[in-house]
């Protein structure tokens, strides 16, 4: 657990492959990736398997997503490599020119702030119900009482206050050290999660779904049962932290990084897939987008469940701004490089540090606290981690074809994979957006 907090750590600087030399372990790298990959995306399994019609389909997609995630991470390593980059973008500016790279900056950062939405928008909905059980606003029944609910109880209220004097602080150093002492937090949160609703499930008395019922549920249409696919895209992405973990480790044999990306995923695929399940089969297709708004306030394991996921994913935000904001400061200086602006101010002196992060918090709060649905920013973040987990790392294969003495048959196997990376995930780009535009109309 040292080593995985001591790693976790120095994922948050900007690696280099001729620093101290690597030395995380199989298992550490195997931890971090699933703290990278289990966060607020877990509330949404349940949901998803209700968009995609039902178990079986839902399952089935899983899977098939299953395959591209796993050879997305092993593309990357042989990719990071090949191109001896220790971060994500830098990997795709190498391998894939200059233009392509400026879009890899450009998706990181849009995907790193529609996550901080996300986060926020599920801290604020945890709270909200929180406020209601504390204020005896929700009976310990499961009824709303009619009583007025108290102005200090208002999300608007305790989110505001939560992003001023909690969040903001804890974004606004270069560094965010206190990362070594979380670093096991989300996954443990995500595991009682996860034990909870398979408990729940179990041990409920009445009121759950007819069995007949949620057997006859069938997708309303072929596309319907790619609805899931931008869920899966967000629980499951870990890929922009990928290459940096990677390059820390101290064996990074191809054929090693496989086994710890198979393994990584496999146990990322149970954890979704329980929760999922029986979420789906508590409340069949009247679970809510986030599966806790489903379950009743005043429920002591739910409330549990809710306090240690809205701490581990407050503590998860900054660390997900300081990738966001590394990235612009990068950008800006790049830009400056550029266009000759040799005068320009230098993005990392700390007021333009403190600034970024003022606005970062500010714009993803009032976006958080005006989505009405998590589920609507879930398919926005899924069609751009499309980018990162099929589109990027197939372009990367491409090009990285052609830097290896390689068969011609082999040669033409990876090309052609990477091809269907690309196309893959440029119908889950289009697929998702376009929901999303369709559902804001």
């Amino acid at each position: 657990m040292e080593e995985v907090s001591r790693e976790s750590i120095g994922l948050l600087r900007k690696p280099s492959l001729d620093a101290s030399p690597p030395g995380l372990s199989s298992v550490g790298a195997v931890f971090i990736l699933l703290k990278s990959a289990l966060g607020a995306g877990l509330l949404n399994f349940s949901w998803a398997f209700s968009q995609a019609g039902g178990i079986t389909p839902a399952l089935i997609m899983e899977l098939v997503s299953l395959v591209f995630l796993i050879t997305g991470l092993v593309i990357l390593g042989y990719a990071a490599s090949v191109s001896g980059q220790s971060t994500y973008q830098g990997v795709v500016r190498v391998l894939c020119g200059p233009a392509i790279g400026k879009l890899c900056e450009i998706c990181f950062i849009v995907d790193m702030f529609m996550i901080s939405v996300a986060f926020l928008k599920v801290v604020g909905d945890q709270m909200e119900k929180l406020c209601d059980f504390f204020s005896q606003n929700e009976t310990l029944s499961g009824s709303v009482s009619t009583v007025p609910q108290p102005w200090y109880t208002d999300q608007r209220f305790t989110m505001s206050i939560l992003c001023v004097f909690i969040i903001f602080p804890l974004s606004a150093p270069r560094e965010i050290s206190f990362q070594k002492y979380t670093s096991i937090l989300g996954t443990l949160a995500a595991c009682y999660l996860s034990l909870a609703i398979v408990v729940k499930y179990y041990l409920k008395n009445d009121g759950g779904p007819d069995p007949e019922t949620q057997q006859s549920l069938r997708p309303s249409s072929w596309l319907a049962v790619f609805n899931v696919f931008p869920t899966i895209c967000f629980g499951f992405q870990c890929h922009e932290a990928s290459v940096s973990i990677y390059c820390s480790m101290y064996n990074q044999n191809l054929s090693h990084w496989t086994i710890v990306s198979v393994a990584s995923m496999l146990a990322c695929c149970l954890i979704y897939s329980l929760t999922g399940l029986y979420g789906f089969l508590t409340f069949g297709d009247n679970v809510s987008a986030d599966v806790l708004m489903s379950y009743p306030g005043s429920d002591i394991t739910v409330i549990v469940a809710r306090f240690l996921f809205g701490v581990s994913i407050v503590t998860v935000y900054p660390i997900t701004l300081l990738l966001g904001r590394s990235v612009i400061q990068d950008f800006w200086l790049s830009c400056s490089n550029v266009w000759g602006c040799g005068e320009c101010v230098d993005p990392s002196e700390t007021w333009v540090r403190v600034l970024l992060t003022g606005l970062w918090v500010a714009t993803t709060l009032l976006l958080a606290l005006f989505v009405p649905d998590i589920g609507e920013v879930i398919k926005v973040i899924g069609g751009i981690s499309a980018f990162f987990i099929f589109i990027f790392p197939g372009l990367c294969l491409i090009c990285a074809v052609d830097t290896e003495n390689l068969g011609p048959r082999i040669r033409s196997s990876l090309i052609f994979w990477g091809v269907v990376s690309i196309l893959v995930g440029a119908f889950i780009f289009g697929q998702s957006t376009s929901s999303a535009i369709l559902d804001l109309l």
